[in-house]
């Protein structure tokens, strides 16, 4: 676009400037939002495409952005070149510039280089239980540039791909079964072989708890103010905290029925006095 000058320029010279490059502008800017509208409905298009062939929730949102963001810079350019700018100039500046956009946002592209990591790898997926970068919560959606999480108290954390492609992570959907770790106290002076056969019963007695493996118990410790048993069990992933809680609340109620106590840290304090 060669270049003007609108201060030496009369009203004859606007005239003719306004009918040169009136129709281009007016034809950028309907191409502009036309493309614009479009690009919206091609996204929803793909969207609801991938959903019907029940494509991995995870790769639909990833690629749903990516497309959108691809052709939103690709129309930007044809609208340039509506306007008369020099595509070869253009796209040179654009390569510079570019390059020094990628290296102020080294950080962002590691994100999107995080991004493919894990749709790749799988290391999680929509829905799964994770915990990562000092969160915990399911997956929600795979950005490009983020992975979005729902905690259970119904909080949104944005985590970065760069990190979560990179750091530790771990998994709580991956398996379908996990084990129950549970520690109880008995006072010293309690009955062993009692308490034993009383959490054997209440595992024996839950139909969540898994056969096979079979459970475990033992007395592990004898601490400072308890004789502390070890208890595990499996369960299916589904079913761990509901049979965690309700195992805690089992043996609190039974053990004052079976002549148990749960122990309390405390201290003896024993007084002298000095002879005079």
């Amino acid at each position: 676009m060669e270049n003007l000058d609108f201060v030496n320029m009369g009203t004859e010279g606007l005239y003719n400037l306004a009918i040169e490059y009136g129709p281009r502008l007016i034809g950028a800017l309907v191409v502009l939002l036309v493309g614009w509208k479009l690009i919206g409905f091609l996204s929803r298009r793909i969207y609801r495409a991938m959903d019907k062939r029940e494509f991995d929730p995870s790769l639909k949102s990833f690629v749903r952005n990516l497309v959108s963001v691809m052709l939103k810079i690709m129309l930007l350019i044809s609208v340039l070149g509506m306007l008369g700018v020099e595509m070869t100039s253009f796209i040179a500046i654009l390569g510079a510039a570019g390059l020094a956009v990628g290296l102020a946002l080294s950080g962002t592209l590691q994100n999107f280089a995080g991004g493919v990591l894990i749709l790749l790898f799988r290391p999680f997926k929509v829905g799964d239980f994770i915990d990562a970068q000092g969160f915990m919560g399911t997956v929600r959606e795979i950005q490009i540039f983020n992975t979005i999480l729902k905690t259970p108290d119904n909080k949104t954390i944005v985590i970065p791909n760069g990190g979560l492609a990179t750091g530790s992570m771990t998994n709580f959907s991956t398996e379908t079964q996990r084990r129950e770790d549970w520690k109880f106290g008995i006072a010293y002076g309690d009955d062993a072989d009692v308490a034993r056969t009383v959490f054997a019963g209440l595992l024996e007695n839950d139909e969540r708890i898994l056969k096979d493996p079979a459970p475990f118990i033992a007395l592990s410790e004898l601490g400072d103010s308890s004789v502390n048993f070890v208890v595990r069990a499996w369960v299916k992933t589904p079913d761990f905290w509901p049979v965690f809680f309700d195992m805690n609340e089992k043996v609190y109620k039974i053990f004052p029925e079976k002549g148990l106590n749960i122990p309390f840290p405390q201290m003896d304090v024993h007084l002298h006095r000095e002879k005079a």
